[in-house]
């Protein structure tokens, strides 16, 4: 089977996932804007072929897989970043592959369709609207009330994400937004957020994720001091999951999603009310897939590739809750000083999987444009409660400082 790949490099975890479709037996053809020797040794040995062509230049990809299906066949076509996944489903219908279509990929990356498609199958959504005008936000707002959120309907993660909480509030925002062409106005849901994540092949859900943020995402990138954490659970069975599980399993069979990743985040309120945020049909990012790796003692990209080349994989097991807590060092400049990790060490070194903290001398990274930010620890322990109490002296007790 041949299998293009879109972007087999970038971002990084793309490289694992490249390598994990080679290892099915695939013969792994990339397209991306990397040249060769750019690309992560695990997907430049991965690949049987390479195409360097700019992604952003439809026409000319399609140019390249319609010269190059002209002397190999092309099975499939795979992407699992998000800017490119309608590229994939043009590919797809322009050669007449099976997968995913322009029309049922459009709603994972349109927020606003996104929810009228599940308004309709009759799931629990913020009240929304979309819209490119400054007179519409404002027209959203009046409708949809206070407090609401603003956010682009095609991002990622909580780029461009402002949490309103009056008119007056509203109008400082506006020109933090004037760089996007179409947000999403949505009522602000007071609650704890969740993910629900899935491999799916053949039309089933052969693996499920459900991780719990602490404390949501918008509040943690509101606060330079905050530490946050992503916990994937062991327990899928707490009866405080199964309203989201359930609705999660609704939101794939109303998407018609059949095959691959899917990340998506839900809320639940203090009266139990739960509520759909948003869902990709990509793997979640910060390095989330290892974490749910080291829940699992599993590999993930190799579930996905399976999944997707076969339609089946291996039964996964959950024998550990996992946490990942991302730190972000005090003061601005270079990395000058580490306090309290051989103390946490000390105690807790059974428990840590991975420490990735930025070295002495390093220059401090940008907080608001990445969540790993200046590092970050992966723990594990199949209790809950002492996994969050480790996670919790990990985001009090150990400190990054920069000068």
């Amino acid at each position: 089977m041949n299998v293009v790949m879109l972007s087999p490099g970038f971002p990084l975890e793309m490289a694992y996932f490249t390598r994990a479709l080679a290892q099915t037996g695939a013969r792994v053809i990339g397209v991306g804007d990397q040249p060769v020797g750019a690309l992560p040794e695990q997907a430049r040995s991965s690949l049987a072929h390479y195409e360097h062509v700019s992604l952003a230049d439809e026409q000319a990809v399609l140019a390249a897989l319609r010269g190059l299906s002209q002397h190999v066949r092309i099975d499939q076509v795979e992407c699992l970043w998000e800017p490119y996944m309608v590229l994939a489903a043009r590919i797809r219908e322009n050669l007449g592959l099976p997968g995913m279509t322009v029309e049922q990929t459009l709603p994972f990356r349109d927020k606003e369709l996104m929810k009228q498609v599940l308004d309709a199958a009759g799931i629990r959504t913020p009240r929304h609207a979309s819209t490119s005008t400054i007179a519409g936000i404002y027209a959203a707002a009046e409708q949809i009330g206070y407090p609401l959120i603003i956010k682009p309907i095609a991002g990622a993660g909580s780029a461009d994400t402002y949490r309103i909480g009056s008119p007056a509030e509203l109008e400082s925002v506006l020109p933090m937004i004037g760089h996007v062409e179409v947000v999403s106005v949505e009522e602000f849901i007071e609650a704890e957020e969740f993910t629900y994540d899935t491999v799916c092949g053949a039309g089933e859900i052969r693996y499920e994720n459900v991780s719990w943020y602490r404390p949501r995402p918008l509040q943690a990138r509101s606060h330079e001091w905050i530490s946050p954490q992503t916990i994937a659970l062991r327990d899928l069975d707490r009866p405080e999951l199964a309203d989201g599980i359930q609705m999660g399993r609704q939101v794939i069979s109303a998407l018609g999603f059949t095959a691959g990743f899917t990340h998506m985040e839900w809320y639940r309120k203090a009266d139990g009310e739960v509520v759909f945020g948003e869902i990709g049909a990509r793997p979640p990012g910060a390095r989330t897939v290892d974490l749910m790796n080291y829940a699992c003692d599993a590999d993930l990209f190799a579930i996905w590739a399976q999944a997707v080349i076969t339609g089946q994989t291996e039964t996964v097991q959950r024998p550990y809750n996992a946490v990942s807590i991302f730190k972000r060092a005090r003061g601005s400049g270079h990395i000058t000083h580490v306090e309290g990790l051989d103390r946490l060490m000390a105690e807790y070194a059974n428990s840590v999987c991975v420490l990735d903290l930025l070295p002495i001398g390093a220059h401090r990274r940008d907080w608001r444009a990445t969540l790993i930010s200046d590092g970050m620890i992966i723990l594990r322990d199949p209790d809950l409660d002492r996994l969050v109490m480790i996670a919790d002296r990990f985001g009090r007790e150990l400190q990054l400082y920069a000068s």
